[in-house]
């Protein structure tokens, strides 16, 4: 595939919210032709999908739910799509950070009422405890972080939610997942269940307490009332707070940081030690640290980090 070639899709590709809109493998085939399409993906210019756009740049993938006309409400097609551009950034050695926000004025409004009206008529079937993914169960990866939305913490990859506006029902779960959440000062949290009938589904009964307390957990989930940016903020649900125009480039300089001058050997295995400490002992867990502290001490990165250091120069870590 030529250079210029590669140039034009990225031209063509760099706004993919604006027309021509090219979203599909079947627009890519149309506009660039069934040959060329293995190496557009494999360049890392666009990932295609239906319901959400994939773009990589500077080892940071942003994962884009695209249903603004619908405040990005979720969908089976929207889970899978979600699902495989999580799994694949995380097995792309180039991709070091995942962002994961929602187009338009709505990060995630819940799922799509057109899912909910099919499961009270019984035509969508669900399988109570089933997990859903594009892989087989992982015996290396704890269970807890294999069913149908607690996936993210089974990600090696800090995963950065830009609540760019409403998060409502299971868009806020989704943003729960998230490791840690910059929100827009228009972006409300909302759990929403209590008001529709049901119960404090997907985990959000063992995520909420653990990120803002049980008395403030049980206030959100019961009341199913609207929570400001503000009071997320002060309640520790959300890390930082932006104007709206200013929440991208901040989430985007927090990203490029981590990408490019911290360790993805060292955020990889930190990553799982806050999770899996969750169901440790304390002893358990410094057990846990002096094992991967002997283990860090012989890694490339380890090496790497006190050269740069000494050599007063960018670091440049493999991730090994």
């Amino acid at each position: 595939m030529n250079s210029n070639l590669i140039r034009h899709v990225e031209i063509n590709l760099a706004y993919p919210l604006s027309p021509p809109k090219i979203k599909t493998r079947e627009d890519l085939i149309i506009k660039f032709g069934y040959s060329n399409i293995p190496a557009i993906i494999k360049k890392g210019i666009v990932m295609a999908y239906e319901h959400i756009v994939f773009e990589q740049e500077n080892g940071v993938a942003t994962v884009t739910l695209n249903r603004p006309d619908k405040l990005n409400a979720w969908t089976r097609t929207m889970e899978r799509e979600v699902r495989n551009a999580m799994e694949e950034a995380d097995k792309d050695g180039d991709i070091r950070v995942i962002v994961l926000t929602g187009a338009g004025r709505g990060f995630c409004a819940g799922a799509d009422m057109d899912l909910l009206s099919g499961i009270e008529d019984g035509s969508e079937k669900r399988e109570p405890g089933a997990v859903y993914g594009t892989e087989a169960y992982n015996v290396a990866i704890r269970a807890d972080f294999q069913t149908r939305y607690s996936y993210f913490p089974s990600i090696s990859k800090p995963i950065i939610g830009a609540i760019n506006g409403p998060a409502a029902g299971l868009g806020m779960v989704i943003s729960l997942y998230c490791d840690m959440r910059f929100a827009s000062r228009e972006a409300v949290f909302m759990t929403a269940f209590a008001k529709r009938g049901l119960i404090a589904e997907h985990g959000i009964s063992w995520m909420l307490p653990r990120l803002i307390g049980h008395s403030a957990a049980l206030d959100l989930l019961l009341s199913s009332r609207k929570v400001t940016a503000e009071e997320a903020l002060r309640l520790g649900l959300v890390n930082q707070v932006h104007d709206s125009e200013a929440l991208l480039p901040a989430v985007m300089a927090y990203a490029n940081d981590l990408a490019n001058n911290v360790s993805p050997r060292s955020m990889a295995v930190m990553k799982q030690q806050v999770y899996n400490a969750q169901f440790q002992t304390l002893n358990e867990a410094v057990a846990t640290g002096n094992e991967e502290m002997l283990k860090s001490f012989a890694s490339e990165d380890f090496k790497e980090g006190v050269a740069h250091f000494i050599e007063k120069r960018p670091a440049n870590f493999s991730g090994k």
